[in-house]
């Protein structure tokens, strides 16, 4: 059985990655693989990640707390985009370290989710940005999308970036819990994911059904 790495980022920071991170992990996990997550870099939180938490109660999984660490290697207490928390908490963010631990979880795993913090074009420091990670890496990609106003735009920025990269987009994930236009919500997800087709006919579409968690 291959191992794979994905990496689960959204058109802004309130797409709602962390409840798509935590569908999609079932989802494969009901495919019989073993499937863990972990948050790239969690800001506004201190100690633990409300990401990864949100991510157990969805997966109905309970808290390892052995490999947490691992799971959430760096944690930021200011809630901004991840170059500014670490200057707000006086460190830095430490690619090596998530390196480390994300290898960990691979080895151990089937599939590993890596959640981003807000969207491809996030800094991590003043200089790498989320999409440099994803690439330097050659990770796969699925893209968490809504029906929010300006949603369309948003996306097809996100999917330029993609291409532009040459990164492979496995999944464009629909949040749902979005749909509250009655006007908005069908067309967007109409071009969407007529784009996606066109542009990207081999990734997989999910619709993210609201979620209690």
């Amino acid at each position: 059985m291959d191992k794979e790495t994905i990496f689960v980022t959204g058109i802004d920071t309130d797409a709602g990655k962390s409840y798509a991170t935590g569908y999609l992990a079932n989802r494969i996990a009901e495919s019989g693989r073993s499937v863990m997550t972990q948050k790239l870099v969690q800001t506004g939180n201190e100690g633990r990640s409300e990401d990864i938490e949100l991510h157990r109660r969805i997966m109905h999984r309970d808290i390892n707390e052995e490999e947490y660490s691992l799971t959430a290697p760096m944690i930021f207490t200011y809630p901004s985009s991840p170059h500014l928390a670490a200057k707000v908490d006086g460190r830095e963010v430490d690619i090596e370290a998530i390196d480390t631990a994300r290898k960990q979880l691979e080895a151990k795993y089937d599939t590993l989710l890596v959640e981003g913090a807000g969207g491809l074009m996030v800094p991590l420091t003043d200089s790498y940005l989320t999409v440099d990670y994803v690439t330097d890496r050659n990770l796969d990609v699925a893209l968490v999308t809504n029906a929010k106003l300006g949603s369309i735009s948003h996306t097809l920025l996100a999917l330029e970036a993609i291409a532009r990269r040459g990164l492979n987009l496995r999944y464009l994930l629909y949040n749902t819990h979005f749909d509250t236009d009655p006007v908005i919500a069908p067309e967007t997800r109409g071009y969407i994911r007529n784009y996606v087709s066109a542009h990207f006919p081999g990734a997989q579409w999910l619709d993210i059904p609201s979620i209690n968690a």
